[in-house]
């Protein structure tokens, strides 16, 4: 597994001391409304021309075609000298091609599908042409996001507070599952220039508050984030109930790192003459991302994942997440890593808000170097030092590979990924190596040195058993 030159080191993912008490990041429940407020409140304080070429991609529209051309930065956007500067303060020297191609067209008003690999910066795509735009019409809500996950909310909602620290006076909230319903309409009530959404949530609020949804009525931009996922018909009939509360006339923007059959559909039909842009025409993953794949046994996939995260300091991995396939997959495969000794997190949908986040916030400081998560955490995610991605249970959707893989590898910088391949699974690897275009190279393993931690790891597996058994007992 070629590794990436410019990482100094690793870390040990192992414990101390053993950890005999329940993890509440890996315990399942069933997931209820909770008692804390929304995270919602001021962003900023007191402190602190449109182009006719495109940089990288494809554009299509009245503009057509362009050429691709070098990086530059976010003046040629027609971004304002202080949003310019927030940029600059933030390390963003450089606009992005996503960036480059479609800020000039966010900024004259007009409707955006744009399809870019993860980690390209689509997130300050829409929000540093939002805040721009803001900052001369304050009307209430002015922009709502959906997203497919919870985390993304929050996630967005922090880098606005990072870009809009200048903007004086600015709200922002996240209105997702898991959290106090009567305190996030207090929230809403309040007319947060942003908000960040789940689609399930605010559906329930808008259809059972008035004064909430009384909020969207002069809603200026309105953006779909992830947008192949929440195209999907598990969202549709929330679509359709949002898209009632909100003004026909506004600015709609589609964002995705895989652009699906119902993005098209939407896209010939309702926005006919929005801007499209996409950086690839096929389902690519990042090109300095390291994809391979490791062939193993079904019974003795465990005992091969022990041997690989055992690899961590030689491999210089500052941390990982683990994909599997179920939130059992997940609670499961947890308690094993505990059982072996191995520090790591759970996330997964049947866990309350507050361990999510809790699961969350230990990986992305580093206190766990290893998250173990169900595709909850396969969007959006952004985590520079996640330096390996490991599919310990191959996607049954092959354009979610695109996804997990895309946890790593973000803005420029190198990454792995390593898939687990069984002999019930080839079919699917089959998939994802035929949609990606891109065939995964073996990363090679000597099958009797991984064998001789089989003992340790299926008394391991007998051991969590009886923790799980004894847990359905106290449950009952």
């Amino acid at each position: 597994m070629a590794g990436a030159g410019e990482l100094e080191e690793g870390v040990s993912i192992f414990s101390t001391q053993r950890k005999r008490k329940k993890s509440n990041a890996a315990a399942v429940v069933t997931e209820t409304e909770g008692k804390e407020p929304a995270r919602a409140g001021k962003v900023g304080g007191k402190r602190s021309r449109r182009r006719e070429e495109d940089r990288g991609g494809t554009s299509s529209g009245t503009a057509g075609t362009s050429e691709a051309r070098g990086g530059e930065g976010f003046k040629t956007t027609g971004l304002n000298a202080w949003v310019c500067s927030v940029c600059d303060s933030l390390g963003m020297k450089k606009a992005t091609p996503v960036q480059s191609a479609c800020i000039p067209e966010i900024l004259t008003g007009r409707d955006v599908v744009a399809c870019a690999e993860t980690g390209s910066g689509k997130t300050a795509c829409f929000l540093l042409p939002a805040l721009q735009m803001l900052a001369k019409d304050r009307v209430g809500v002015f922009c709502l996001v959906l997203v497919p996950a919870r985390e993304l909310a929050y996630q967005a909602l922090e880098q606005l507070r990072g870009l809009g620290g200048n903007v004086g006076g600015m709200t922002g909230v996240a209105i997702v599952g898991g959290m106090s319903v009567t305190e996030q309409s207090r929230e809403l009530a309040r007319k947060p220039h942003f908000v960040f959404a789940t689609p399930g949530r605010l559906k329930d609020i808008l259809v059972h508050d008035r004064g909430c949804a009384e909020a969207f009525k002069r809603l200026r931009m309105f953006v779909i984030d992830e947008a192949d996922r929440i195209l999907d018909p598990a969202f549709e009939e929330d679509l359709k109930v949002i898209g009632e509360y909100l003004p026909a006339k506004r600015q709609t923007l589609l964002f995705s790192a895989t652009i699906s059959k119902n993005i098209e559909v939407l896209r010939e039909v309702v926005m006919k003459d929005c801007f499209k842009w996409s950086q690839h025409d096929t389902f690519k993953t990042v090109d300095k991302v390291n994809d391979q794949y490791i062939f193993v046994p079904e019974k003795v996939k465990e005992v091969y994942l022990f041997h690989v995260l055992q690899q961590f300091a030689e491999l210089k991995i500052r941390s990982a997440i683990i994909f599997v396939k179920s939130c059992e997959s997940c609670h499961v495969l947890s308690y094993l890593l505990d059982e072996l000794d191995i520090l790591a997190v759970a996330l997964h949908s049947q866990q309350k808000q507050k361990q999510r986040m809790s699961s969350l916030n230990k990986f992305k400081s580093g206190v766990c170097p290893i998250l173990v998560a169900t595709d909850v955490a396969s969007r959006g995610l952004d985590i520079p030092t996640v330096d390996l991605v490991i599919n310990f249970d191959l996607p049954y959707v092959p354009r979610e590979y695109v996804h997990r893989v895309g946890r790593t590898g973000r803005a420029g910088r190198s990454g792995r990924a390593l898939s687990f391949v069984t002999q019930y699974t080839i079919q699917l690897l089959q998939k994802i190596e035929s949609l990606t275009g891109r065939k995964l190279s073996e990363y090679e393993t000597e099958e009797k040195v991984v064998l001789k931690l089989i003992t340790r790891v299926f008394a391991a597996r007998k051991a969590v058993r009886l923790r799980i058994e004894e847990e359905e007992e106290e449950a009952m």
